[in-house]
């Protein structure tokens, strides 16, 4: 196993070694004082020697790249830079960029070309961000990897390992510095467990607030666009650009989500934080549960109010959620996998074979306990409690040769129940194992509170440097270094 080259013990107000990288972490702007166009080239430049290592990026999209670039410089010339002002950003491959396909990790979408950008894509570009790339997506979202006649994305901080899914390749490229932020999507787990997996950031929006037009679907009563970075607050300026209702979408809200100044300092002794030991603890890996009790007692010692809590039908929350998400992929594959059956690899076409076996029944009382679960949350948010905190995952990334077995259930067992919920969920790198492999923990918020849990994300990150560790394998030299 690769080792973290600044050792495991630091503790988390410690300075990184590449301090000289703020920047990239914390401005959307990046290098004031540079042409959007040479920062573009550095971050190419960075990517041409770090993909080879992960295969994080399946396809680099130069020529679109430079011509959004070289307009966001004539914006700035020109005394209106926008809001993303030349932010570079990788987008997962089941999200639409006009001109380019969107294979979804799979050979049966070889040839699915877009004929337009998705409209996350589109108000990304629109608000100055220029898309560098098509991340790498484990095989139809349905999976924890690679479909068997494709590349494999390995995680920067152990080749040998997965980076989770299915947003892997948005994980790892933001862990090799390769963007500042990405766009994953998130059913049940698949931006939290890539962050995790990957020492970064990552936020699951309430349901319905982020666009989906244009974003090749798995479950769709659960899919969702999240925002992912190192830092919390370039995940607050991605989504403020992404989100907001969408009437070609059949499945958006006119809900909006909850105004808040991410910046604006949030007094954690106002905070009452819950903690749901009896599932969320429960046969999770020891380093894991040591790193996110010592984050839970950091937040304490900010003024935080910790208080345990119980969280009753979790155990029932997840099964009805494995119901539901096996019949909602049965029904977007049921053609191909009656035409083409080979084309799915033998996992994959196992997973959807159990879902022939959901009834109609079935899903009824599946429906009935997203219902019951949902008035559980809701129930916990209104008797004070502010957030509910855990592990994102109970084990460490499996290696690549675990991943081919199949290890996907137990890798999600954490995530599944609040994506059922619907409620946002910010993941944050809390910690590492003493080998060096970074540990994350989410933190869920009532519907559309999603910018005050980014306060809260942002009030821990100005006080650890959790998110600001790179992993070893990330070349020595950075050309986007200010």
């Amino acid at each position: 196993m690769q080792q973290n080259a600044r050792g495991a013990d630091s503790g988390p107000e410690a300075q990184t070694e590449q301090d000289e990288l703020t920047s990239l972490v914390d401005t959307p702007g990046l290098r004031r004082g540079a042409k959007v166009t040479e920062t573009v080239a550095s971050f190419f430049s960075r990517m041409k020697s770090a993909n080879d290592k992960t295969q994080a990026v399946i396809s680099v999209l130069e020529d679109q790249a430079y011509a959004d670039a070289q307009r966001v410089d004539e914006l700035r010339a020109a005394g209106s830079p926008p809001p993303l002002d030349g932010m570079p950003i990788v987008v997962k491959d089941n999200i639409d960029v006009s001109g380019q396909v969107s294979a979804c990790g799979s050979p049966i979408l070889r040839d699915r070309l877009a004929v337009r950008d998705a409209e996350v894509v589109r108000r990304l570009r629109e608000a100055g961000a220029v898309i560098l790339g098509k991340a790498h997506c484990t095989e139809l979202m349905f999976s924890m990897r690679a479909h068997p006649d494709l590349p494999v994305c390995r995680n920067p901080w152990d080749l040998e390992r997965i980076p989770g899914g299915s947003s892997s390749g948005s994980g790892a490229a933001l862990a090799m510095d390769m963007c500042v932020a990405a766009l994953g999507t998130d059913t049940g787990g698949s931006v939290r467990i890539p962050a995790a997996f990957c020492g970064v950031s990552a936020l699951r929006p309430t349901y319905g607030t982020v666009s989906s037009s244009g974003v090749f679907p798995i479950a769709r009563s659960f899919d969702t666009v999240g925002p992912m970075a190192r830092s919390v607050g370039d995940i607050a300026a991605v989504l403020t650009t992404i989100a907001g209702y969408d009437e070609g979408e059949p499945r958006s809200t006119r809900t909006s989500l909850e105004p808040a100044a991410v910046d604006e300092p949030i007094d954690l002794r106002t905070v009452r934080i819950g903690v749901a030991r009896d599932y969320y603890f429960r046969d999770v890996d020891p380093e894991i549960a040591t790193a996110v009790d010592r984050a839970i007692e950091h937040l304490a010692n900010q003024g935080a109010v910790i208080e345990n809590i119980s969280l009753n039908g979790t155990d029932e929350a997840r099964q009805h959620y494995i119901t539901f998400h096996l019949a909602e992929a049965l029904s977007v594959h049921r053609r191909s996998l009656t035409s083409t059956p080979e084309l799915f690899s033998d996992y994959v076409r196992e997973r959807l074979g159990w879902a022939t076996e959901v009834s109609g029944a079935d899903l009824a009382e599946a429906l009935e306990g997203m219902y019951r679960w949902q008035r559980e949350i809701e129930l916990v948010f209104q008797n004070g409690v502010d957030a509910l905190l855990s592990p994102a995952v109970p084990c460490l990334p499996p290696t690549v040769a675990e991943a081919e077995l199949g290890r996907h259930l137990d890798i999600t067992r954490l995530t599944y129940p609040l994506s059922f919920a619907r409620i946002p969920i910010l993941c944050l790198p809390c910690g590492t194992t003493r080998g060096g492999l970074p540990i994350g923990m989410e933190i869920a918020g009532p519907a559309c509170r999603d910018y005050w849990l980014l306060r809260l994300g942002a009030a821990y990150q100005a006080t650890t440097d959790w998110h600001r560790r790179r992993p070893p394998s990330l070349p020595n030299s950075c050309e986007t270094r200010t």
